[in-house]
Protein backbone atom coordinates (compact mmCIF):
# COMPACT_ATOMS: atom_id res chain seq x y z
CA UNK A 1 0.00 0.00 0.00
CA UNK A 2 1.40 3.32 -0.68
CA UNK A 3 2.53 6.05 1.27
CA UNK A 4 -0.40 8.91 1.70
CA UNK A 5 0.55 12.12 -0.18
CA UNK A 6 1.38 15.16 1.63
CA UNK A 7 -2.18 16.48 1.27
CA UNK A 8 -4.05 13.07 2.21
CA UNK A 9 -1.99 13.50 5.23
CA UNK A 10 -3.29 17.16 6.30
CA UNK A 11 -6.74 16.19 5.56
CA UNK A 12 -6.90 13.46 7.38
CA UNK A 13 -5.48 15.38 10.20
CA UNK A 14 -8.63 18.07 10.00
CA UNK A 15 -11.12 14.59 9.41
CA UNK A 16 -10.46 13.09 12.56
CA UNK A 17 -10.56 16.72 14.37
CA UNK A 18 -14.11 17.05 13.03
CA UNK A 19 -15.37 13.57 13.46
CA UNK A 20 -13.61 13.55 17.36
CA UNK A 21 -14.23 17.19 18.34
CA UNK A 22 -18.04 17.94 16.61
CA UNK A 23 -18.96 19.64 19.29
CA UNK A 24 -16.28 22.14 19.86
CA UNK A 25 -17.21 23.06 15.87
CA UNK A 26 -20.79 23.29 16.64
CA UNK A 27 -20.20 25.64 19.98
CA UNK A 28 -16.99 27.63 18.26
CA UNK A 29 -18.88 27.95 14.48
CA UNK A 30 -22.66 27.27 15.35
CA UNK A 31 -24.21 24.59 13.03
CA UNK A 32 -23.90 26.14 9.90
CA UNK A 33 -20.20 26.73 10.19
CA UNK A 34 -20.08 23.57 11.22
CA UNK A 35 -22.22 21.92 8.57
CA UNK A 36 -19.97 24.01 5.81
CA UNK A 37 -16.82 22.31 7.42
CA UNK A 38 -18.26 19.10 7.53
CA UNK A 39 -19.34 19.01 3.81
CA UNK A 40 -15.92 20.21 2.81
CA UNK A 41 -14.02 17.48 4.49
CA UNK A 42 -16.56 15.10 3.02
CA UNK A 43 -16.38 16.38 0.01
CA UNK A 44 -12.39 16.51 -0.32
CA UNK A 45 -13.05 12.74 1.11
CA UNK A 46 -15.28 11.67 -1.47
CA UNK A 47 -12.57 12.79 -4.30
CA UNK A 48 -10.12 10.98 -2.78
CA UNK A 49 -11.99 7.98 -2.69
CA UNK A 50 -12.44 8.24 -6.42
CA UNK A 51 -9.39 9.70 -7.34
CA UNK A 52 -7.49 5.90 -5.83
CA UNK A 53 -10.79 4.12 -7.88
CA UNK A 54 -12.16 2.39 -4.51
CA UNK A 55 -14.29 -0.45 -5.24
CA UNK A 56 -17.39 0.09 -2.69
CA UNK A 57 -18.31 -3.79 -3.36
CA UNK A 58 -14.58 -4.56 -1.89
CA UNK A 59 -15.69 -2.71 1.70
CA UNK A 60 -16.88 -5.08 4.35
CA UNK A 61 -20.23 -6.26 3.54
CA UNK A 62 -22.12 -6.30 6.80
CA UNK A 63 -21.10 -2.67 6.57
CA UNK A 64 -22.64 -2.10 3.34
CA UNK A 65 -25.79 -3.81 4.22
CA UNK A 66 -26.48 -1.55 7.50
CA UNK A 67 -25.61 1.25 5.87
CA UNK A 68 -28.69 0.44 3.19
CA UNK A 69 -30.81 -0.84 5.67
CA UNK A 70 -30.35 2.69 7.43
CA UNK A 71 -31.16 4.36 3.80
CA UNK A 72 -34.16 2.58 3.26
CA UNK A 73 -35.44 3.03 6.45
CA UNK A 74 -36.26 6.24 5.58
CA UNK A 75 -39.27 4.99 3.43
CA UNK A 76 -40.86 4.14 6.96
CA UNK A 77 -39.71 6.41 9.30
CA UNK A 78 -42.61 8.87 10.51
CA UNK A 79 -40.49 11.11 10.30
CA UNK A 80 -38.77 10.87 7.01
CA UNK A 81 -36.72 14.51 6.73
CA UNK A 82 -35.35 13.61 10.23
CA UNK A 83 -33.99 10.16 8.83
CA UNK A 84 -33.14 11.64 5.32
CA UNK A 85 -30.91 14.35 7.48
CA UNK A 86 -29.28 11.30 10.23
CA UNK A 87 -28.71 9.20 6.42
CA UNK A 88 -26.59 11.49 5.05
CA UNK A 89 -24.71 12.21 7.98
CA UNK A 90 -24.03 8.42 8.30
CA UNK A 91 -22.95 8.55 4.52
CA UNK A 92 -20.92 11.23 4.74
CA UNK A 93 -19.22 10.17 8.40
CA UNK A 94 -18.53 6.68 6.58
CA UNK A 95 -17.48 8.41 3.38
CA UNK A 96 -14.65 10.11 5.39
CA UNK A 97 -13.73 7.11 7.70
CA UNK A 98 -13.40 4.47 4.47
CA UNK A 99 -11.30 7.60 3.11
CA UNK A 100 -9.05 7.77 6.53
CA UNK A 101 -9.31 3.66 5.77
CA UNK A 102 -8.05 3.38 2.41
CA UNK A 103 -5.62 6.37 1.65
CA UNK A 104 -3.74 5.97 4.89
CA UNK A 105 -1.27 2.78 5.97
CA UNK A 106 -1.37 1.70 9.20
CA UNK A 107 1.38 3.63 10.73
CA UNK A 108 -0.01 6.88 8.82
CA UNK A 109 -3.13 5.95 10.71
CA UNK A 110 -1.80 6.07 13.89
CA UNK A 111 0.15 9.06 13.54
CA UNK A 112 -3.22 10.84 12.16
CA UNK A 113 -4.99 9.85 15.53
CA UNK A 114 -2.28 10.86 17.46
CA UNK A 115 -1.88 14.08 16.33
CA UNK A 116 -5.44 14.90 16.02
CA UNK A 117 -5.97 13.55 19.43
CA UNK A 118 -2.80 15.38 21.13
CA UNK A 119 -4.40 18.64 19.75
CA UNK A 120 -7.86 18.11 20.86
CA UNK A 121 -6.27 17.08 24.86
CA UNK A 122 -4.05 19.81 25.11
CA UNK A 123 -6.56 22.21 23.28
CA UNK A 124 -9.45 20.98 26.24
CA UNK A 125 -6.75 21.68 28.61
CA UNK A 126 -5.47 25.07 27.89
CA UNK A 127 -9.33 26.10 27.23
CA UNK A 128 -10.51 25.04 30.69
CA UNK A 129 -7.63 27.33 32.25
CA UNK A 130 -8.57 30.05 30.03
CA UNK A 131 -12.69 29.54 31.22
CA UNK A 132 -10.99 29.51 34.92
CA UNK A 133 -8.46 32.18 35.27
CA UNK A 134 -9.76 34.93 32.57
CA UNK A 135 -13.70 34.31 32.23
CA UNK A 136 -13.99 33.27 35.55
CA UNK A 137 -17.65 32.23 34.83
CA UNK A 138 -19.74 29.28 33.06
CA UNK A 139 -19.24 29.40 28.90
CA UNK A 140 -22.02 28.92 27.00
CA UNK A 141 -21.43 28.47 23.38
CA UNK A 142 -20.76 31.07 21.17
CA UNK A 143 -23.85 31.04 18.52
CA UNK A 144 -26.68 29.72 20.99
CA UNK A 145 -29.67 31.60 22.31
CA UNK A 146 -30.76 30.62 25.94
CA UNK A 147 -32.62 34.43 26.59
CA UNK A 148 -36.28 32.17 26.24
CA UNK A 149 -35.03 29.89 29.17
CA UNK A 150 -35.77 30.97 32.52
CA UNK A 151 -32.74 28.53 33.87
CA UNK A 152 -30.04 26.93 31.72
CA UNK A 153 -29.26 23.22 32.68
CA UNK A 154 -25.82 22.90 33.47
CA UNK A 155 -25.25 20.35 30.97
CA UNK A 156 -25.91 23.11 28.09
CA UNK A 157 -22.43 25.20 29.17
CA UNK A 158 -19.82 24.51 26.41
CA UNK A 159 -17.61 24.75 30.38
CA UNK A 160 -18.50 25.10 34.29
CA UNK A 161 -15.19 26.93 34.56
CA UNK A 162 -14.77 23.89 37.27
CA UNK A 163 -11.15 23.43 36.60
CA UNK A 164 -9.76 24.99 40.12
CA UNK A 165 -12.85 23.92 41.63
CA UNK A 166 -12.69 20.01 41.76
CA UNK A 167 -16.03 19.79 39.49
CA UNK A 168 -15.53 17.63 36.35
CA UNK A 169 -13.99 19.64 33.06
CA UNK A 170 -15.68 19.17 29.38
CA UNK A 171 -12.62 20.57 27.60
CA UNK A 172 -13.07 21.82 24.23
CA UNK A 173 -15.57 19.31 23.56
CA UNK A 174 -17.82 20.54 25.86
CA UNK A 175 -19.01 17.30 27.51
CA UNK A 176 -16.89 15.47 30.34
CA UNK A 177 -17.73 12.14 28.97
CA UNK A 178 -17.24 12.27 25.47
CA UNK A 179 -13.30 14.17 26.82
CA UNK A 180 -12.68 11.17 29.29
CA UNK A 181 -13.47 8.50 26.44
CA UNK A 182 -10.99 10.60 24.05
CA UNK A 183 -8.46 10.36 26.50
CA UNK A 184 -8.71 6.93 27.25
CA UNK A 185 -8.45 6.29 23.38
CA UNK A 186 -5.36 8.79 23.14
CA UNK A 187 -4.00 6.84 25.78
CA UNK A 188 -3.88 3.33 23.72
CA UNK A 189 -2.11 4.84 20.72
CA UNK A 190 0.03 6.72 22.54
CA UNK A 191 1.13 4.01 24.54
CA UNK A 192 1.37 1.51 22.35
CA UNK A 193 3.18 4.16 20.16
CA UNK A 194 5.77 4.06 23.03
CA UNK A 195 6.31 0.35 23.54
CA UNK A 196 6.39 -0.01 19.61
CA UNK A 197 9.30 2.85 19.56
CA UNK A 198 7.49 5.13 17.23
CA UNK A 199 8.22 8.73 17.38
CA UNK A 200 9.82 10.41 20.34
CA UNK A 201 9.88 9.02 23.83
CA UNK A 202 10.32 12.24 25.47
CA UNK A 203 7.31 13.72 24.02
CA UNK A 204 4.79 10.41 24.04
CA UNK A 205 5.38 10.05 27.84
CA UNK A 206 4.46 14.44 27.54
CA UNK A 207 1.19 13.34 25.82
CA UNK A 208 0.50 10.44 28.01
CA UNK A 209 0.43 12.77 30.98
CA UNK A 210 -1.93 15.13 29.10
CA UNK A 211 -4.28 12.58 28.16
CA UNK A 212 -3.50 11.16 32.08
CA UNK A 213 -4.50 14.46 33.13
CA UNK A 214 -7.61 14.48 31.00
CA UNK A 215 -8.75 11.15 32.44
CA UNK A 216 -8.56 11.96 35.63
CA UNK A 217 -9.87 15.57 35.51
CA UNK A 218 -12.99 14.32 33.54
CA UNK A 219 -13.75 11.32 36.02
CA UNK A 220 -16.39 9.18 33.17
CA UNK A 221 -17.36 6.08 35.40
CA UNK A 222 -18.33 4.35 31.82
CA UNK A 223 -14.62 5.47 31.12
CA UNK A 224 -13.57 4.05 34.10
CA UNK A 225 -15.08 0.67 33.30
CA UNK A 226 -14.28 0.81 29.91
CA UNK A 227 -10.37 1.40 30.98
CA UNK A 228 -10.21 -1.43 33.53
CA UNK A 229 -11.57 -3.68 29.93
CA UNK A 230 -8.78 -2.64 27.72
CA UNK A 231 -6.48 -3.09 30.74
CA UNK A 232 -7.61 -6.81 31.49
CA UNK A 233 -8.03 -7.47 27.75
CA UNK A 234 -3.98 -5.84 27.20
CA UNK A 235 -2.92 -8.83 30.02
CA UNK A 236 -4.98 -11.61 28.16
CA UNK A 237 -3.65 -10.43 25.23
CA UNK A 238 -0.01 -10.84 26.26
CA UNK A 239 -0.32 -14.23 27.64
CA UNK A 240 -2.32 -15.29 24.58
CA UNK A 241 0.97 -14.41 22.75
CA UNK A 242 3.45 -15.98 24.72
CA UNK A 243 1.72 -19.22 24.78
CA UNK A 244 0.26 -21.64 21.93
CA UNK A 245 -1.77 -24.56 21.35
CA UNK A 246 -3.79 -25.92 24.51
CA UNK A 247 -2.54 -23.29 26.89
CA UNK A 248 -3.46 -20.64 24.60
CA UNK A 249 -6.86 -22.31 24.48
CA UNK A 250 -6.65 -22.60 28.28
CA UNK A 251 -5.94 -18.93 28.68
CA UNK A 252 -8.86 -17.48 26.07
CA UNK A 253 -11.22 -20.12 28.13
CA UNK A 254 -10.27 -18.97 31.32
CA UNK A 255 -9.82 -14.96 30.53
CA UNK A 256 -13.54 -15.47 28.93
CA UNK A 257 -15.24 -17.45 32.71
CA UNK A 258 -13.41 -15.15 34.19
CA UNK A 259 -15.14 -11.70 32.15
CA UNK A 260 -18.10 -13.52 32.67
CA UNK A 261 -17.99 -14.31 36.30
CA UNK A 262 -16.87 -10.33 36.96
CA UNK A 263 -19.56 -9.05 34.77
CA UNK A 264 -22.51 -11.38 36.58
CA UNK A 265 -20.90 -9.90 39.94
CA UNK A 266 -21.04 -6.45 39.18
CA UNK A 267 -24.82 -5.94 38.24
CA UNK A 268 -25.73 -7.66 41.48
CA UNK A 269 -23.25 -5.71 43.02
CA UNK A 270 -23.47 -2.39 40.97
CA UNK A 271 -24.91 -0.15 44.13
CA UNK A 272 -21.88 -0.31 45.91
CA UNK A 273 -19.57 -0.40 42.82
CA UNK A 274 -21.55 2.83 41.36
CA UNK A 275 -21.85 4.53 45.21
CA UNK A 276 -17.53 4.21 44.63
CA UNK A 277 -17.88 5.29 41.43
CA UNK A 278 -19.84 8.63 42.61
CA UNK A 279 -23.48 7.22 40.69
CA UNK A 280 -26.23 6.20 41.57
CA UNK A 281 -27.48 3.49 41.21
CA UNK A 282 -30.27 3.75 38.27
CA UNK A 283 -27.00 4.86 36.12
CA UNK A 284 -27.47 8.49 36.61
CA UNK A 285 -31.17 7.87 34.80
CA UNK A 286 -30.39 5.53 32.36
CA UNK A 287 -32.38 2.91 33.66
CA UNK A 288 -35.75 5.42 32.89
CA UNK A 289 -34.80 6.25 29.47
CA UNK A 290 -34.00 2.45 28.79
CA UNK A 291 -37.37 1.61 30.28
CA UNK A 292 -39.03 3.78 27.34
CA UNK A 293 -37.04 3.24 24.87
CA UNK A 294 -37.68 -0.28 25.22
CA UNK A 295 -41.41 0.14 25.64
CA UNK A 296 -41.25 1.94 22.17
CA UNK A 297 -39.06 0.04 20.46
CA UNK A 298 -41.01 -3.27 20.67
CA UNK A 299 -44.02 -1.55 19.27
CA UNK A 300 -41.91 -1.81 15.69
CA UNK A 301 -39.80 -4.85 16.94
CA UNK A 302 -38.70 -5.62 13.03
CA UNK A 303 -37.33 -2.48 11.13
CA UNK A 304 -37.99 0.31 13.83
CA UNK A 305 -39.10 3.41 13.57
CA UNK A 306 -36.34 4.34 11.13
CA UNK A 307 -32.87 5.46 11.44
CA UNK A 308 -32.69 9.20 12.81
CA UNK A 309 -31.52 11.96 15.37
CA UNK A 310 -33.44 12.20 18.15
CA UNK A 311 -35.64 15.13 17.12
CA UNK A 312 -37.69 15.88 20.70
CA UNK A 313 -40.19 18.10 19.35
CA UNK A 314 -41.03 15.22 16.66
CA UNK A 315 -43.43 11.76 17.65
CA UNK A 316 -42.68 9.80 18.99
CA UNK A 317 -39.59 11.03 20.32
CA UNK A 318 -41.23 13.85 22.00
CA UNK A 319 -40.63 13.88 25.51
CA UNK A 320 -38.89 9.88 25.57
CA UNK A 321 -35.74 11.13 26.74
CA UNK A 322 -36.89 14.18 29.11
CA UNK A 323 -35.26 13.97 32.95
CA UNK A 324 -35.88 16.74 35.33
CA UNK A 325 -36.63 19.01 32.69
CA UNK A 326 -33.27 17.81 30.07
CA UNK A 327 -34.56 16.30 26.83
CA UNK A 328 -31.76 13.89 26.42
CA UNK A 329 -31.16 12.92 22.24
CA UNK A 330 -29.98 9.25 22.74
CA UNK A 331 -30.78 5.81 24.31
CA UNK A 332 -27.37 6.22 26.19
CA UNK A 333 -26.92 2.66 24.65
CA UNK A 334 -25.88 1.96 21.57
CA UNK A 335 -27.85 -1.63 20.87
CA UNK A 336 -31.23 0.03 22.52
CA UNK A 337 -30.59 2.88 19.81
CA UNK A 338 -29.92 0.05 16.68
CA UNK A 339 -33.17 -1.92 18.14
CA UNK A 340 -35.41 1.08 18.64
CA UNK A 341 -34.47 3.00 14.90
CA UNK A 342 -33.84 -0.12 12.93
CA UNK A 343 -35.38 -3.34 15.07
CA UNK A 344 -34.42 -6.73 15.23
CA UNK A 345 -32.65 -6.85 11.75
CA UNK A 346 -30.88 -3.89 11.78
CA UNK A 347 -29.99 -4.79 15.71
CA UNK A 348 -28.59 -8.26 13.96
CA UNK A 349 -26.52 -6.71 10.80
CA UNK A 350 -25.23 -4.56 13.50
CA UNK A 351 -23.63 -7.26 15.61
CA UNK A 352 -22.50 -9.21 12.91
CA UNK A 353 -20.87 -6.11 11.96
CA UNK A 354 -19.18 -5.93 15.41
CA UNK A 355 -18.30 -9.22 16.22
CA UNK A 356 -16.94 -9.57 12.89
CA UNK A 357 -14.49 -6.67 13.67
CA UNK A 358 -13.67 -7.38 16.80
CA UNK A 359 -13.31 -11.56 15.71
CA UNK A 360 -10.39 -10.12 13.09
CA UNK A 361 -9.00 -7.42 15.11
CA UNK A 362 -8.19 -10.10 17.77
CA UNK A 363 -6.43 -12.31 15.37
CA UNK A 364 -4.46 -9.66 14.29
CA UNK A 365 -3.64 -9.01 17.65
CA UNK A 366 -2.29 -12.34 18.27
CA UNK A 367 -0.58 -13.25 15.28
CA UNK A 368 2.82 -14.04 15.74
CA UNK A 369 4.49 -12.90 12.31
CA UNK A 370 3.51 -8.66 12.41
CA UNK A 371 1.79 -8.18 8.96
CA UNK A 372 0.03 -5.74 10.50
CA UNK A 373 -3.34 -4.56 8.47
CA UNK A 374 -1.55 -4.32 4.95
CA UNK A 375 2.00 -3.61 6.62
CA UNK A 376 4.76 -6.06 7.01
CA UNK A 377 7.27 -5.78 9.65
CA UNK A 378 5.41 -3.72 12.11
CA UNK A 379 5.34 -4.96 16.01
CA UNK A 380 2.55 -6.39 17.89
CA UNK A 381 1.80 -3.44 20.01
CA UNK A 382 0.67 -1.57 17.32
CA UNK A 383 -1.30 -4.25 15.84
CA UNK A 384 -3.17 -4.64 19.13
CA UNK A 385 -4.52 -1.20 19.04
CA UNK A 386 -7.61 -2.07 16.60
CA UNK A 387 -8.55 -4.00 19.46
CA UNK A 388 -8.24 -2.16 22.31
CA UNK A 389 -9.88 0.61 21.19
CA UNK A 390 -13.22 -1.27 20.28
CA UNK A 391 -12.81 -3.14 23.28
CA UNK A 392 -13.32 0.69 24.67
CA UNK A 393 -15.73 1.32 22.13
CA UNK A 394 -18.04 -1.50 22.84
CA UNK A 395 -17.77 -0.87 26.88
CA UNK A 396 -18.67 2.37 26.26
CA UNK A 397 -21.83 1.64 24.04
CA UNK A 398 -23.45 0.10 27.12
CA UNK A 399 -24.07 3.50 28.83
CA UNK A 400 -24.10 5.76 25.68
CA UNK A 401 -24.67 5.82 22.20
CA UNK A 402 -21.75 7.34 20.96
CA UNK A 403 -20.56 3.88 18.81
CA UNK A 404 -23.33 5.04 15.98
CA UNK A 405 -22.03 8.34 15.15
CA UNK A 406 -19.09 10.66 14.30
CA UNK A 407 -15.88 9.38 15.59
CA UNK A 408 -17.14 6.08 17.58
CA UNK A 409 -18.80 5.12 14.45
CA UNK A 410 -16.00 6.04 12.12
CA UNK A 411 -13.57 4.34 14.42
CA UNK A 412 -15.43 1.11 13.75
CA UNK A 413 -15.29 1.60 10.04
CA UNK A 414 -11.57 1.86 10.29
CA UNK A 415 -10.89 -0.75 11.94
CA UNK A 416 -13.57 -2.62 10.37
CA UNK A 417 -11.86 -1.79 6.06
CA UNK A 418 -8.27 -2.22 7.93
CA UNK A 419 -9.03 -5.46 9.50
CA UNK A 420 -10.86 -7.19 6.38
CA UNK A 421 -7.43 -6.20 4.41
CA UNK A 422 -4.73 -7.83 6.49
CA UNK A 423 -2.12 -8.47 3.74
CA UNK A 424 -0.57 -6.31 1.36
CA UNK A 425 -1.93 -7.93 -1.30
CA UNK A 426 -5.45 -7.45 -0.35
CA UNK A 427 -4.78 -4.31 1.19
CA UNK A 428 -4.04 -3.39 -2.85
CA UNK A 429 -7.13 -5.02 -3.64
CA UNK A 430 -9.57 -2.49 -1.54
CA UNK A 431 -8.49 -0.26 -4.20
CA UNK A 432 -9.21 -1.13 -8.03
Amino acid sequence: MRAATPYQRSLAVLAVTVLAAGEFWRHLMGWWGWGALAVIVTAASLVELVRMRVAPRRLPAWLLVFVVLAGLSIIWSPSPRSAALAVVALLATSTVAVMLAVCLTWTELLETLSTALRWVLGASLVFELFVAVVIRDRLLPLWTDYSLLDTVPSTFYWSRGLLFEGGRIQGIVGNANVLSMLALLALIVFACRLIARQGSPLWAWFWIAVAALDFALSRSATVIVATVAVVGVAVVLVLARRTTGRTRQGVLVGSILAAVVLVVVAVLARGPLLGLLGRSPDLTHRLDIWQRVGELAIERPALGWGWGFWAPWQWPIEGLGELNEIGYLSAHNSWLDVFLQLGVIGLVLFAILVAGTLMRSWGMATERTPRSLGIAGMGWPLNAIPLLLLVALLVQSIAESALLWEFGFALLVIIAVKTGWSDPERAEAVTG
